[in-house]
């Protein structure tokens, strides 16, 4: 059996709340904030801690969706129409044992009006990347584009 290859560079990551809790005798039911998990519809700032919470709840909520652990209705907002189709499309890509976790995001700007970031998803014994790509649209931004592997 192979070594694990650590990871180039750990850093520490903020408890997230879980998208779902075991509870009533090991059932799982959804928490109330089921659907709304970091996704208002303020405008990315240059606060650079606020906008990693807003980026990294944007990608935990892809990766949910990726998971299929939840319904990608809940983002439709965030993305384009055709961006969308293609989470509807992909349907469930990453395959969790557990539900996933984002880590922090790796953000790049390669011009004004366009953010680039990429999460790790820890979801089980294998860990997922998530590349997502937002364009500003008015005093939005919107998910142009993602890929997962």
């Amino acid at each position: 059996m192979p070594k694990p290859v650590p990871l180039p560079r750990l850093a520490s990551v903020p408890p997230a709340d879980p998208p779902y809790d075991e509870r009533d005798g090991g059932h799982v039911t959804p928490l109330g904030t089921y659907g709304a998990l970091a996704l208002a519809p303020v405008p990315i700032r240059t606060d650079t801690s606020a906008d990693e919470r807003r980026l990294r709840g944007l990608g935990q909520a892809l990766a949910e969706v990726l998971a299929g652990r939840r319904p990608p209705q809940t983002v439709a907002g965030r993305l384009t129409e055709r961006a969308y189709r293609e989470l509807v499309r992909a349907g469930r890509m990453i395959d969790a044992e557990r539900p996933p976790l984002t880590g922090l995001p790796h953000v790049q700007r390669p011009r004004d009006g366009v953010i680039e970031m990429c999460l790790l998803v820890h979801c089980g014994p294998r860990s997922h990347v998530l590349a997502v790509r937002l364009e500003r649209r008015g005093v939005q931004w919107l998910v142009t584009d993602f890929e997962t592997a």
